[in-house]
């Protein structure tokens, strides 16, 4: 098969997964657009392994490039539909997903959708981000009691941050006798 006809063939799974991880049709396309532009251009970097974990890495990358440079502009927030407390039905279940989903760290959200949506391998995964399988492992699982946590109600634990201004911990003193002066 032709690099062109793989590739082709990776666009659906790269359309899908841009979508899950941007949450935006429209930006989605865009990525996967930039992901094909670059892939095609880069073909002679192409060392014959699988394409498709090659596109997942490339839009990865672009994707966490549109991030750092939203991180650097001030935050638009999303108006949100009004929760009514006597809502119910079937939607119900999938916004608690969404918002559970939504609460994960980017890191644990396209760990989470490479496994789950794209069926990548935890080694394939890896590759694609470029870390250790072990983080691939933790991430996943992180995320996964995350939104186990979320949808049975309980608060996310929040770590304790040392504030540059606090005391720091006294210092144990030595058991050592002073040394004479």
């Amino acid at each position: 098969m032709k690099f062109t006809q793989m590739v082709e063939a990776a666009i659906p799974a790269l359309r899908r997964y841009a979508r899950a991880l941007t949450r935006d049709k429209d930006l989605a396309d865009d990525i996967v657009q930039d992901t094909l532009v670059r892939a095609l251009r880069s073909e002679h970097l192409f060392q014959g392994a699988d394409v498709r974990v090659w596109l997942y890495t490339i839009l990865a990358n672009l994707n966490r490039n549109r991030l750092r440079s939203l991180a650097r502009r001030p935050p638009l927030l999303p108006i949100k539909e009004n929760d009514a407390s006597d809502f119910a039905g079937p939607e119900l279940g999938s916004r608690d997903i969404e918002r559970a989903f939504a609460a994960l760290t980017e890191d644990q959200r396209s760990t989470l959708l490479l496994v789950i949506l794209e069926g990548l391998t935890y080694r394939e995964v890896a590759e694609v981000q470029g870390v250790p399988l072990g983080t691939v492992m933790s991430r996943l699982a992180r995320a996964r009691a995350q939104i186990n946590a979320y949808l049975d109600g309980e608060r996310p634990v929040l770590r304790r941050v040392k504030l540059s201004n606090e005391n720091p911990r006294p210092r144990a003193r030595s058991l050592s006798r002073p040394q004479p002066t």
